[in-house]
């Protein structure tokens, strides 16, 4: 039962940390607004496929792992 436990409570510290990274990442200026972001707007339907903010966070985040795991595996 502890081993459940333990699963139990770092899934819910890995959902408050991916929570706040979302909160924080919708709160940065011109994210989802970039230039080849794709936004189609009709009388009551707005459609956002945010390509190029899509690319720039993939980016970043490969960016951010590889550094990571450098810095690990010194």
């Amino acid at each position: 039962m502890e081993d459940i436990a333990k699963a139990l409570i770092g899934l819910g510290v890995l959902f408050v940390i991916v929570g706040g990274g979302l909160f924080l990442i919708g709160k940065v200026p011109g994210l989802g607004r970039l230039p080849g972001d794709i936004v189609i707007q009709r009388d009551n339907f707005t459609c956002v496929f945010p390509l190029a903010t899509s690319i720039v966070l993939s980016l970043l985040l490969t960016l951010a792992i590889n550094f990571i795991l450098r810095i690990n595996h010194k």
